[in-house]
């Protein structure tokens, strides 16, 4: 029998008309095929293309250096150092037991953490390490692992460490400012990353630079009106301070008293912002920027001013502060032993709460509100400077008899250390209040007109007599050369309550008297022991630090030297309110 005959179907034979049809749907196909080639291949390659480089090209970002940030003298306070992160591609990932085992040692890592971080194939970019040695980097890359690639970053150093942290601040891992001017001036300081396209073979390796698509521009240099000197100075003195009254804490600020420039500013605790493990919260709070506290009898020069100014009292007048107890609105107002009768300088002289809120008293509530915010109390100091606080000051309007007493002395009122020091540049500056700055200036700034040149001369000699003897702080007297300030010790206020035995001491003043140059204010957060007054504690501190920073400028003194002579603290002058409590 034949094959065919076996077979029936072969001699079965199409019709002609099918045997056409099917030819031309073959046709057809070949036709759509050859169109559609010559269409993605001749026309519209942009998708073979991004199909291609997908598979060998990759952009790879370039990091823009970040911007110095330098000191008034063009001292280096934040630099960035170039380092190297690794990464790897998932996707291209391929590696034995050996080399994951001389990555992970290599990188100080766990295999396993590897293993986890590799196990994502959708995932096209993980860090295996950030910002790690340019020569250990090359040690992970010798290992020529595929999939694994090193990419340039910086890293930011602080040359002075704890000294300027709250004014510097630092940047987090991505390199972007968390802190300090690091985050008040970001976008100076961050620049823009470039970017260019690479060629890779195979095993992932860039084997050329195909093209740069965008140049990197490096961020812009700051330069800050702190002098590192001087801040130098500020941080061993307060250190030294809170260390010997076992504060809770303390702040201290120098501003040049012509320009209205921030020269320093330190807090305690501080930290290092190169190591930064083991920082707390309270070691990175700018204390004073954002921390509020009464300022006590460091607002009483502002009380008199103001009635000087409107011609109500003289220097002379007499004041009677009686048996030192007086009671208003129901009450008691102290001081801290009598004093009887007083000349309105030697209110200050002896910070006496009564003879401060008779004065104060002889005026409008507006008057006074109105002068205090236009000092800059319950206002922001608009530096720029991350989370500065505006303060609290009630509105006059809403000012009881006894709340505008007790305001004239610094209670009911909550100040940063920095507001009240700006608030003395009106002593410093024939009675116009300076706006602050924490960048260098060019230019003299225009102060505000707060009080007449004669007033801000009249209390300035006033304030010169608190450091002499029978002041409340002859501790802050410098030798040789004349300053003038007033101490504050207030109760804090802890739950809405005083604090029985908790105080904020302070001192605020300047020099030299002939012709300024420095403001310094300096606060101490809960000193401990029986002297805690703002005379006994902060008033050395402005001492050693306005004397240290006078000679160092070689400012030449204004007064003759007196050698030898002892200076025995004062007694306690300053006063205190039983009911709302401060001390003065």
């Amino acid at each position: 029998m034949k094959y065919e005959q076996r077979t029936p179907q072969l001699r079965l034979k199409l019709e002609g008309w099918r045997s056409r049809f099917v030819l031309m749907l073959a046709m057809l196909g070949f036709a759509v095929l050859a169109g559609r080639a010559f269409y993605l291949q001749g026309m519209e390659t942009s998708f073979l293309q991004a199909k291609g480089e997908a598979r060998y090209g990759r952009v790879v970002e370039m990091p823009a250096s970040r911007g110095a940030v330098k000191d008034r003298n063009g001292k280096p306070l934040a630099i960035s150092t170039p380092v190297e992160s690794i990464w790897v591609a998932p996707d291209d990932w391929e590696a034995d037991g050996a080399q994951l085992a001389a990555l992970a040692r290599a990188l100080d890592v766990t295999a396993a953490d590897i293993r986890q971080k590799v196990a994502n194939k959708d995932r096209q970019f993980v860090y295996l390490k950030r910002q790690i040695s340019p020569e250990r980097a090359a040690r992970v890359m010798a290992l020529r692992i595929p999939g694994v690639f090193e990419q340039r970053e910086y890293r930011r150093y602080y040359p002075a460490g704890a000294v300027m942290a709250h004014v510097v601040g630092f940047t987090g891992l991505d390199d972007n400012g968390q802190e300090g001017i690091e985050l008040a001036e970001q976008a100076r300081l961050a620049g823009t990353p470039g970017s260019r396209k690479v060629i890779r073979d195979r095993k992932g390796r860039v084997v050329e630079d195909a093209e740069s698509l965008r140049a990197p521009r490096d961020g812009e240099e700051v330069d800050l009106a702190i002098d590192e000197r001087l801040q130098y100075l500020a941080h061993r003195e307060l250190e030294a301070a809170v260390a010997q009254h076992h504060a809770k804490g303390g702040a201290t600020a120098i501003l040049d008293a012509k320009t209205g420039e921030v020269l320093a500013l330190v807090n305690m605790p501080d930290f290092n912002p190169n190591n930064r493990t083991r920082v707390t919260p309270a070691q990175i709070r700018n204390r004073s920027v954002t921390d509020l506290f009464e300022p006590g009898s460091t607002m009483k020069p502002f009380t008199i001013a103001a009635a000087l100014d409107d011609k109500l009292v003289t220097a002379s007048t007499l004041i009677d502060t009686g048996p030192g107890v007086i009671t208003i609105g129901g009450w008691p107002i102290h001081d801290s032993h009598p004093n009887g009768v007083l000349t309105v300088a030697q209110v200050i002289q002896k910070s006496s709460n009564i003879g401060t809120a008779k004065i104060m008293l002889r005026m409008p509530a507006e008057r006074m509100g109105t002068m205090f915010r236009d000092l800059g109390f319950g206002v922001a100091p608009a530096t720029g400077f991350p989370g500065e606080a505006k303060g609290l000051l009630k509105p006059w309007t809403q000012w009881r008899p006894v709340e505008q007493a007790t305001i004239s002395y610094g209670q009911g009122v909550s100040v940063s250390l920095l507001q009240i020091a700006r608030a003395y540049t009106v002593f410093t500056n024939d009675g116009r209040l300076l706006p602050l700055a924490l960048l260098k200036r060019d230019s003299l700034p225009i102060g505000k007109p707060i009080i007449t040149a004669d007033t801000a001369h009249a209390v300035t000699r006033m304030m010169e007599t608190v450091v002499m003897p029978g002041g409340t702080a002859p501790l802050g007297r410098v030798p040789g050369y004349r300053v003038a300030g007033k101490t504050g010790t207030a109760y804090k206020v802890e739950n809405g309550h005083y604090a029985e035995g908790k105080y904020v001491s302070s001192f605020v003043g300047f020099g030299p008297v002939s012709d300024p140059r420095y403001i310094v204010a300096v606060m101490l957060d809960e000193p401990e022991g029986v002297k805690s007054y703002g005379g006994d504690v902060a008033a050395p501190v402005f001492a050693s630090l306005m004397g240290s920073a006078l000679r160092l400028m070689s400012i030449a003194p204004d007064a003759p030297q007196t050698l030898n002579v002892k200076v025995e603290p004062a007694a306690p002058t300053e006063a205190h309110a039983s009911a709302p409590g401060s001390a003065g």
